[in-house]
């Protein structure tokens, strides 16, 4: 049988002051581009598209995001994670899952286990299901159905997770499991996990190359693998067909060592 590997993409978006140059602006997009490169991002790995630039073909990142990058004196980089953490204080995470429940048995399933494997490992916040009462919730990340296959969120900021997670439509040809590794993927990323082989997208997707680390931080977390294999962590960039959907034991040694 052959082997199905999808892409999972990361998309870094946040609203700036009314002082910052106008969204999607050429302004704006030479900021971010500079912030980038002053980041250590290659130039070549920088595209612009419809007014949104990208790093890493995936990543779209936004002038806040950019300048978050540049920021420095930071004594907690030493692990493989981005920038920014969710704060201790953020004790429970709420998903509002009503997109996701309403759109198949399936994916309300996947949901369910998906908030479950974060619950399961004692970290130092809960994860909660919602539907639309955030009541309790210290953040909340609101779960879309997007069109297309695989998924996309964003890195935490200012101490909170990221606050989308995008399923795409298309995985309800995979199985409730493969549903479950994207969704759980996603999570992953709105508290700040990497990929877990950034440095060479090719080992799970066959093709690409170096994400980078430039600034917005892929620092490797004691006691994980410097390297990856194909089915090594539910981070990787891409995904198979035969997904379980449950964390690898480095992937548990990754979370529980940041929460």
């Amino acid at each position: 049988m052959k082997t199905v590997v999808l892409s999972l993409s990361i998309g870094i978006f946040a609203y700036g002051c009314s002082s910052d140059p106008a969204p999607g602006s050429t302004d704006e997009q030479d900021e971010i581009i500079d912030n980038l490169v002053q980041a250590g991002f290659p130039a070549d790995d920088i595209m612009v598209s419809e007014g949104v630039v990208y790093v890493g073909r995936d990543a779209a990142v936004s002038l806040e995001a950019s300048r978050e990058m540049l920021e420095v004196g930071s004594s907690e980089l030493e692990q493989y994670r981005t920038n920014n953490l969710v704060s201790g204080s953020v004790r429970t995470i709420c998903v509002d899952g009503r997109q996701l429940g309403s759109f198949s048995n399936r994916f309300n399933n996947a949901l369910n286990r998906a908030i479950d494997n974060y619950n399961q490992l004692g970290l130092s916040f809960s994860v909660r299901r919602i539907s639309g009462n955030s009541s309790g919730c210290n953040a909340v990340i609101q779960g879309n159905v997007v069109g297309g296959t695989g998924g996309s969120s964003g890195f935490p900021s200012g101490g909170l997770p990221f606050g989308a997670i995008n399923i795409g439509s298309g995985l309800q040809q995979f199985s409730t499991g493969v549903v479950e590794h994207v969704i759980t993927h996603e999570i992953g990323h709105t508290v700040g996990l990497r990929h877990s082989d950034f440095f060479n997208r090719s080992i799970s997707c066959g093709t690409g190359g170096n994400e980078g680390d430039g600034g917005v931080g892929a620092i490797l977390i004691p006691g994980t693998p410097s390297g990856a294999t194909v089915g090594g962590s539910l981070m990787n960039s891409c995904f198979r067909s035969q997904e379980t959907g449950n964390f690898s034991s480095t992937d548990v040694t990754a979370l529980q060592t940041l929460y």
